[in-house]
């Protein structure tokens, strides 16, 4: 990723405020942002600090209360039904609960199909649409045959979660939205979901928005990590420069706060 790669999502003043009067409430308060094509960025801060509220307003979810966002350098307009799903081709979300992130009524193979659709695959043969999907599961390591006519919650947390990234590799949107997509899962596990973002993000250019109180994961993943506290922006730049010389009083006290296997935990702030 080179700092000259052109701008995928960009935002200015972007703020969002719950409620009105006294008892306003406001989320995100006037962040400024760079995203650029096939970078991978972190946006680190405890629960609370307005990320989730932030990773909502960048997929459409809920309006910006003020501030403009720009989607491949031009304002973003979702004002329309159609217009909302065109943009949704071009970003997409992991979340972090992967048992409520699937319709339990459909089958697996109404969710891969759904994204050969979406994709403008409808027109295509049954057996090109059993081929996409079977090379999508493989990717993630699962086979598509034992999975074939089963339901979501059938499969494992660990299972859903990969099927998730299978949707995003049949989708290949420009932006992928993971909001703590490793949170549920085992260590294991968790290294095998990040490699398969990883390389993701390679075959297909993809920019990546982790949105993570992990500030490790942060610094091991990133190419550019955003620090969050109370809805701004304390703190941004490349990984190297957040984590290792650290500016802000709360990007230091996140770090601090890292367990460190080779020194005695100070449990006293606890």
């Amino acid at each position: 990723m080179s700092a000259n790669s052109p701008l995928c999502l960009s935002g200015k003043g972007v703020t969002k405020t719950f409620g009105t009067g006294v008892k306003a409430v406001t989320a995100v308060d006037h962040v400024d942002f760079e995203f650029r094509e096939g970078e991978l960025v972190s946006i680190v801060g405890e629960s609370g600090s307005g990320k989730t509220t932030l990773s909502k307003m960048l997929l459409g979810l809920i309006n910006v209360s003020e501030g403009e966002l720009l989607f491949q350098g031009k304002p973003r307009d979702i004002s329309t039904a159609r217009k909302k799903r065109e943009y949704w081709k071009g970003i997409q979300a992991i979340f972090q609960d992967p048992f409520s992130s699937f319709n339990v009524f459909n089958k697996i193979d109404t969710v891969l199909l759904d994204c050969i659709n979406m994709r403008g695959g409808r027109r295509l043969s049954r057996q090109k649409k059993f081929e996409m999907m079977d090379e999508a599961c493989s990717f993630v390591n699962l086979k598509f045959a034992e999975l074939t006519n089963k339901y979501p919650f059938e499969l494992s947390g660990g299972q859903m979660q990969r099927l998730m990234i299978a949707r995003i590799f049949l989708l290949k949107p420009k932006i992928l939205l993971a909001d703590e997509p490793t949170s549920m899962i085992d260590a294991c596990s968790r290294a095998t979901i990040l490699d398969m973002l990883l390389n993701l993000r390679n075959e297909i250019g993809m920019t990546i928005i982790f949105i993570t109180h992990d500030i490790g994961l942060a610094y091991y993943i990133s190419d550019s990590v955003y620090i969050m506290e109370h809805g701004k922006f304390v703190e941004s730049g490349t990984a190297d420069e957040v984590i290792l010389h650290p500016k802000a009083a709360y990007t230091k006290r996140l770090i601090a706060d890292v367990p460190k296997i080779y020194e005695p935990w100070d449990l006293s702030t606890v």
